[in-house]
């Protein structure tokens, strides 16, 4: 965990993005690979992408949730329990709001695109989201970190097992990154002045 912050600290944030999206690149192209390879047909995976409202009310009320108890856990809990190494600061803080617009929906769209529409819709909820915990291998030092992303995957999972709709977990994952990603970059402005 400390070697991994610590190299992350001493990258320029350039690179620190560019590994960011390769991650990315490399999670859509095995996504694109796995379901070429599992899905019978087309019209099989275009069954998981419905556009309606309860993309926002479900979606948005799963990462108001969320939010509400990652902010209950910060008031309570001592800051070094929810210290990730300084990773998530050190990617957001110099992001303008558009970038970090942009970035939190490229990770929800492919982290959701592979585990919940892929992996879980063909190895189901507990394989899915066991492996989307070992994803953020950061947290495995951190047992609140740790219980947060599995509870957090675990919980998104079941979302998507009741809607069978990945826009709902996409949007719900994007809120909740984008919330903390521009609550990073306003606390590091604020600290500027």
């Amino acid at each position: 965990m400390n070697r991994q912050a610590d190299m992350i600290k001493n990258m320029p944030n350039r690179e620190i993005i560019y590994h960011l999206y390769l991650t990315q690149c490399i999670l859509l192209i095995i996504s694109i690979v796995l379901g070429v390879m599992l899905f019978d047909d087309f019209s099989s995976f275009k069954n998981l992408w419905k556009i309606d409202t309860k993309i926002i009310v479900i979606g948005g009320a799963v990462a108001l949730s969320v939010i509400l108890i990652d902010f209950i856990l910060s008031k309570w809990l001592p800051k070094e329990m929810l210290d990730d190494g300084g990773i998530n600061r050190l990617l957001f803080q110099n992001l303008n709001i558009i970038h970090i617009f942009f970035v939190c929906f490229i990770i929800s769209f492919t982290e959701e695109l592979l585990f919940r529409g892929v992996l879980q819709t063909h190895f189901g909820l507990i394989i899915a989201s066991l492996i989307f915990a070992l994803l953020h291998v950061r947290y495995l030092y951190k047992w609140v970190l740790l219980l947060a992303v599995i509870s957090l995957s675990f919980l998104l999972g079941y979302v998507y097992e009741l809607t069978q709709n990945l826009w709902i977990t996409i949007f719900a994952h994007f809120l909740i990154d984008f919330v903390f990603a521009v609550k990073i970059r306003l606390d590091y402005l604020k600290g500027l002045n």
